[in-house]
């Protein structure tokens, strides 16, 4: 019977995404270039387990230089002073097949709120050089806000220029870790 082992985030394949409402309709979309973690699973039930994610937040990128510098001033990240961006689990909830909640705490700006991310276990894997791979999805959203995250300017029809509201969005290709 498999035990419980550790495996490590592959960064060159999973991602930290987010979407945030621009100008009331359009959305805009990042990611973090610099994410590391690992997960504690048995593979024979891989939406059982512990998770934990760090992004350095300086590596924010959405295809705008000017918007990536803003976004890691202090009027949104705070990269400076708040260089990584965190998620450690705290609980599963299966919600059947490979579906689950991952429960836990993230924390941005150095200010931790918990969190529930709809995740599922995609796949387990061999990639072609024999290695196996845990893939799993996982999201949530949550208010900018909870997070001193503030920063916002009014448009002429009465909306902000940024959402309220930022969907996080995490795929994950993990590999067993060294023994």
């Amino acid at each position: 019977m498999p035990a419980v082992t550790t495996w490590n985030i592959d960064p060159a394949h999973s991602s930290l995404l987010f979407v945030a409402r621009h100008m009331v309709v359009a959305r805009v979309h990042g990611r973090f270039e610099r994410i590391t973690g690992t997960l504690k699973v048995d593979p024979e039930q891989p939406a059982q387990g512990e998770v934990e994610v760090s992004a350095d937040t300086a590596s924010i990128y959405t295809g705008s230089p000017e918007r990536d510098t803003h976004l890691r001033s202090a009027d949104f990240l705070d990269a400076e002073n708040a260089p990584k961006l965190t998620f450690r689990s705290t609980k599963v909830e299966p919600t059947g097949g490979s579906g689950f909640r991952l429960l836990g705490e993230l924390t941005i700006r150095n200010v931790s709120h918990p969190v529930v991310f709809e995740a599922r276990h995609t796949a387990t894997s061999r990639d072609p050089w024999g290695n196996t791979r845990l893939i799993y999805t996982a999201r949530a959203t949550i208010s900018r806000s909870d997070y001193g995250i503030r920063w916002n300017k009014s448009l002429d029809n009465g909306g902000w220029l940024v959402g309220e509201k930022v969907d996080v969005e995490l795929d994950i290709q993990a590999v067993p870790a060294p023994a």
